[in-house]
């Protein structure tokens, strides 16, 4: 099932798909930390997926900002 997948994802794309986990405590350090990136690779991007979440260690929040891009 591996190799069909890969093989698919090379005639579709032509290339390696690569992916790029950027992960920060506040939603504009993923911003600027997303956009340097971008200025720095250039990369093809395919796509982006944003995920936020929350947690409570005692008497404190936590967030989480997280982006996964899938590039060329």
């Amino acid at each position: 099932m591996t190799f069909l997948w890969y093989n698919f994802c090379y005639i579709l794309f032509g290339d390696i798909m690569k992916v790029k986990v950027f992960d920060e405590g506040h939603e504009k350090d993923l911003e600027e930390a997303i956009n340097n990136f971008i200025d720095e690779v250039q990369p093809e991007i395919f796509d982006i997926k944003f995920s936020s979440s929350i947690g409570v260690f005692s008497e404190e929040q936590i967030y989480l900002f997280s982006a996964l891009i899938l590039y060329k």
